[in-house]
């Protein structure tokens, strides 16, 4: 795929010395990586760990860490990652356990899981917009607006494994648009402990069925959504990625990780003003791309498999989404309308 041509090219020499605390991390780039790197492309470049600015978000049994770090690129820009979200922020509502093994919330199916409900939990856009529920699976945190609304953010950010519901009211048409966020150990470089390897890259992965109050499928996660990626994690090869028009490539990069992240690096790019609003303009992002479960790997895991009903319908099976990379982009915004 060709490189995009009008892209600004970025000499970089990287000449500073080795973070000293590894558990916290450092934003400085490391003088055993200097060297002189040519990058052809739209991001903001970091490398290394970033610092750690918040532990803890949210905790579980059994779960990884919460953490919340902050990391300055090259060009002097300030980083929040694995992103900025409003988890700590009271305003907007958490969704409705599907299933969550972190708090009991062990529901066979989904009868009794929405049993649970509380009405008081419903947004209403519209006063006189019809009712809508939303059932969604997400590798690992979400926010969901609905006309730029927030209606629902993830209880869990990182794991164990769980699954929401998100109703609201409001009129059609109606668009979705959701930050969708594969959250990291290692923060800084999108990686984690796993398979022998202490930076192992994660993998993200998002399905979500929209009915409404007759029970019947209005949405389905599919190709047919729209999918930017903003965060893109562990690079080792800066030449690995490519850009054209608005698609941001990193399909070619190496994702075996390794046991030190301190020289992998990091893309990131700013966020559109009013991206979760139902006028801005997505027509230039790419389609979402598709993956099954097997490749999301989810026959295991409760939260999907005792919902299947729901997510595998024969006549209207959703699909998991993510941009065309779900194992180094690590945050991603998705919008889809509701003609």
């Amino acid at each position: 795929m060709k490189i995009l041509t009008n892209a600004l090219l970025v000499s970089l020499l990287f000449m500073v010395s080795c973070a000293e605390n590894k558990s916290k991390g450092k934003s400085d780039l490391s003088a055993n990586a200097s060297k002189n790197i040519t990058y052809k492309g739209t991001a903001s470049i970091t490398q290394g760990l970033a610092k750690t600015i918040t532990e803890d978000i949210y905790t579980c049994e059994r779960g990884r860490k919460t953490d919340v770090g902050e990391i300055v690129s090259t060009d002097g820009k300030k980083w929040t990652v694995p992103a900025e979200t409003h988890y700590t922020d009271d305003s907007f509502p958490f969704a409705t356990d599907l299933h969550n093994e972190c708090e009991g919330k062990n529901y066979a199916t989904t009868e009794e899981a929405l049993s649970h409900f509380d009405a008081s939990n419903t947004v209403e856009i519209d006063t006189d917009g019809e009712l809508y529920t939303a059932y969604i699976f997400a590798d690992n945190y979400f926010e969901m607006y609905v006309n730029g609304v927030p209606v629902g953010k993830d209880k869990v950010p990182f794991t164990q494994f769980n699954s929401s519901v998100v109703k609201f009211k409001v009129q059609k048409p109606f668009t979705i648009a959701m930050k969708l966020v594969d959250w990291e150990e290692h923060l800084g470089v999108g990686c984690e402990a796993n398979r022998g390897k202490s930076f192992h890259a994660g993998d993200g992965g998002m399905v979500a069925v929209i009915k409404n109050e007759k029970n019947e499928t209005v949405a389905v996660t599919d190709e047919n959504w729209k999918a930017q990626t903003f965060y893109t994690a562990p690079i080792t090869d800066l030449a690995c990625v490519s850009e054209e028009g608005a698609y941001r490539y990193s399909k070619n990069c190496d994702t075996n990780g390794g046991q030190d992240g301190s020289q992998f690096y990091a893309l990131h790019w700013e966020l559109p003003k009013d991206w979760m609003k139902a006028g801005f303009d997505a027509s230039n992002w790419p389609n979402a791309t598709t993956y099954t479960n097997r490749t999301i790997g989810v026959d295991n895991k409760p939260a999907y498999t005792n919902f299947t009903d729901i997510f595998d319908d024969k006549d209207h099976d959703a699909q998991f989404i993510w941009s065309t990379n779900v194992v180094l982009d690590n945050e991603v915004l998705v919008r889809y309308t509701v003609k």
